[in-house]
């Protein structure tokens, strides 16, 4: 199909006084990764259920695929796969009778049933615990099962909330390579994380705060989108570090990193001169003050400081 498989002009959603998403404006191109990405509470999880028609919007609209959510919800859960955070599978059947039962919902013919789950269970490595209740499965072997199970009716679109959320590093490793995999059949995935390398395996990234969405670009021009100077402080005290750093003219945000302090500067308002002067004048010790290319998560950090309540973002 031409022009993006997933689009949302306006979307909204208000729990009474709280704006759980608000104004989103977000466009998912055919075969892309596209990743959520903020803390908790930025709406990350109910913008997904408001995609896949599963909340309705309190104003604004989405389509999946060309179909209208709001009016056309049979269609839109027809090309839609949707992976909530919470495993939601029956703890009491094995993984063969999971399987087996998504199926038959989701009308799957017994034919597409015998070509397709055998090349899942290889893919996830589920084959040798077929026979094994979902409720003995570990975390990385319930998301896998949870996959299996969105993918059988060969969605277009695969949206997944936080999948790898609480899984040890090789269990993710896993998903994410299953998630590539899929990329190159064509299938279009919408996923949320908190995680940011997660976000730097993504094609484009949206960074959410607060229901809104402040940034959306591929992760390396993200990086570099930001005309602040982001600086690398090294000193005994980081905690004394920070709170004088940030207290400075032209700083826009100073967060502790590791034994270190990432700081965000105006280069219009200070340097890395004035800020090492201003150390020194206060004796504060610091070992070093050095320029480095800031990460998703120093960019997410500091633009989230800079912006406050400024107007969401706007992506195509």
């Amino acid at each position: 199909m031409a022009g993006p498989v997933i689009s949302t002009r306006e979307l909204t959603r208000r729990f009474g006084e709280i704006t759980a998403v608000d104004s989103l404006n977000l466009a998912v191109h055919p075969g892309e990764i596209f990743g959520l990405v903020g803390p908790d509470g930025a709406g990350k999880s109910t913008a997904l259920r408001l995609i896949c028609g599963l909340l309705k919007p309190t104003s604004g609209e989405a389509t999946v695929a060309g179909f209208n959510v709001a009016r056309q919800a049979a269609a839109v859960k027809e090309c839609v796969g949707y992976t909530p955070q919470k495993f939601s599978l029956y703890a009491d059947l094995s993984i063969e009778e999971n399987i087996r039962f998504y199926a038959k919902l989701r009308g799957v013919s017994k034919r597409d049933q015998a070509e397709f789950v055998p090349e899942l269970l290889r893919m996830t490595a589920l084959e040798p615990f077929r026979a094994r209740q979902a409720g003995k499965l570990s975390g990385g072997m319930k998301q896998k099962l949870a996959l299996i199970c969105t993918l059988l009716h060969r969605p277009k679109v695969l949206v997944l909330d936080e999948p790898t959320n609480g899984l040890d590093p090789i269990s993710r490793r896993d998903l994410w390579f299953m998630l590539y995999k899929f990329a190159k059949q064509g299938t279009t995935r919408l996923v949320s994380t908190a995680y940011m390398d997660e976000a730097a395996r993504c094609h484009r990234v949206g960074l959410m705060d607060r229901g809104r969405l402040i940034l959306c670009d591929a992760p390396d021009r993200l990086q570099s989108v930001i005309r602040e100077e982001c600086y690398e402080v090294k000193g005994p005290d980081r905690r004394r570090l920070q709170i004088f750093l940030q207290s400075l003219n032209g700083v826009v945000s100073a967060e502790p990193c590791g034994a270190t302090v990432h700081v965000f500067a105006d280069p219009s308002r200070t340097s890395r001169e004035e800020l090492a002067r201003a150390l020194q004048a206060a004796s504060i010790a610091f070992s070093s003050l050095q320029p480095i290319v800031p990460s998703l998560e120093d960019v997410f950090i500091a633009t989230v400081a800079k912006t406050g309540n400024a107007p969401a973002a706007r992506t195509s």
